[in-house]
């Protein structure tokens, strides 16, 4: 009955069609001859998608989620998706999903774990069957509770703009399109949709915003949608500026090695709004922003302060900041046997290779490698973070040094302090301080018949 409407109307001019046309073309969200994997519940704005994606001649699949959540009323969406799929001469495809079991398993909420299932379900049929993209059918109504939503909860820039109308694969057709002119196109166009009674639970946050804040706003602004759907556009244009403000600071400020990332004090002080900027730096490393305004204040502080996030360290140090991964496992030792090739710990990855010296052989140099007389070692070798007390006889220094001084001496931030290993021979002495300097005693020298290269990778 759908279709047979649809091919009636099809010669049917609709302002909505080129209004979401435009905004297609305008977002480059999809080209015409791309195939959409379309997300379908059966509720009236993906009936209507669906039905403007016909229209449009966009070629399409439907996806369909059941999440065993709601009996009956569930098992009757699926069918009427189905059927719909049929009558547009779509591919189908369904999932039935435990979800009630899966948010128990992860310790989330219902719809938590709906969505996550539902977007891995999505992406992974997307990427099976070569479709250009996954279309929602959210709309210019849906990305203002969604900036509400954030707003309510604490949120930069990247909540405020709302739902993107591309991210990724998902592509969001309808966004500039309103609530109301959505009802009157399933009025015009004659077409049948399934209600969720969900949607009027005053249980989930959403709802109560949609049922109860919203049309307290909409009695102040009538035109509320499409204002807060253009405050939602320029907020991403800020967005874009600021992301490439802080490219550049990076691209000066921030220098990454593989033990560590160390952020430039100086340079962070001479930007404009500097929590917001260090924000959007540390943000990959878990820092919250009332943590980082701390990591701010602490500029003019003495070295040594420590702030943590869920997965890393930093210290403040003289003239920079050092952020290393924090590593809880990082205790007792490890043995590297005669022979062996590689030894992997936690945060310390090292791999030998035995040769024989050739005539005029000169080993190479630099922090992450040392080049062992393997005839003065005795196996097996022990790696293990250092202690106090501990001492070496550095190459390139005269008399032994506390590993202690040397790490003093050598600047070494306190963060990275906790995490430099040490490799001992069998009979106590230090051989390298991994990552910084080998011992005198086990040089490469004139006399040497076999080299031991050790490699941190």
């Amino acid at each position: 009955m759908l279709a047979e409407y649809a091919a009636t109307c099809a010669d049917t001019h609709s302002p909505m069609l080129d209004q979401i046309q435009s905004y297609i073309q305008e977002h480059t969200l999809f080209s015409p001859t791309d195939t959409l994997l379309l997300a379908v519940s059966g509720g009236l704005d993906s009936v209507v998608l669906a039905d403007v994606l016909h229209r449009l001649e966009q070629p399409f699949a439907v996806a369909h989620c059941h999440f065993g959540l709601r009996g009956e009323e569930a098992d009757a969406d699926e069918e009427f998706v189905r059927k719909l799929a049929q009558q547009y001469k779509a591919p189908y495809f369904a999932e039935f999903f435990q979800t009630k079991k899966f948010a128990e398993q992860e310790g989330i909420s219902t719809q938590m774990a709906a969505r996550a299932l539902r977007y891995e379900w999505f992406e992974r049929v997307r990427a099976q069957q070569g479709y250009a993209a996954i279309a929602t059918a959210h709309h210019q109504r849906d990305a203002a509770e969604t900036m509400l939503l954030n707003l309510t909860h604490g949120t930069g820039l990247a909540g405020l703009h709302g739902i993107r109308a591309k991210t990724g694969h998902l592509v969001r057709p309808l966004l500039a399109v309103s609530k109301p002119d959505l009802f009157d196109y399933v009025v015009e166009n004659r077409l049948i949709w399934r209600e969720d009674a969900s949607n009027d639970s005053p249980v989930y946050q959403r709802n109560r915003l949609r049922l109860e804040v919203l049309p307290v706003l909409r009695d102040i602004n009538p035109n509320l949608d499409h204002t807060m759907s253009t405050t939602a556009e320029r907020v991403g244009g800020a967005e874009e500026i600021v992301r490439r403000y802080v490219a550049d600071t990076a691209a000066q400020a921030q220098r990454t090695e593989p033990e560590a990332t160390y952020l430039d004090i100086r340079l962070l002080q001479n930007t404009a709004a500097t929590a917001l900027v260090l924000h959007e730096l540390l943000r990959p490393f878990g820092f919250a922003y009332p943590v980082v305004k701390d990591i701010v204040r602490s500029f003019g502080a003495e070295p040594g302060r420590r702030f943590e996030s869920p997965t890393h360290l930093l210290v403040k140090d003289r003239e920079q900041l050092v952020i290393t991964p924090r590593r809880l496992s990082q205790f007792g030792t490890y043995q590297l046997q005669a022979g062996q090739e590689v030894l992997k710990i936690d945060g310390l990855h090292l791999r030998t290779e035995l040769l024989e010296v050739p005539e005029g052989y000169e080993p190479p140099r630099g922090k992450a490698l040392a080049a062992l007389d393997a005839d003065v070692l005795k196996f097996p070798l022990t790696v293990r973070p250092w202690q106090e007390g501990d001492w070496f006889m550095p190459i390139g220094m005269k008399g032994k040094k506390l590993l202690s001084d040397f790490l003093i001496d050598q600047k070494v931030p306190l963060n990275l302090k906790d995490s430099v290993w040490v490799l001992v021979s069998a009979d106590g002495k230090i051989v390298w301080v991994i990552g910084h300097r080998p011992d005198d005693r086990f040089k490469v020298s004139p006399e040497t018949e076999r080299v031991l290269l050790v490699r941190r990778m």
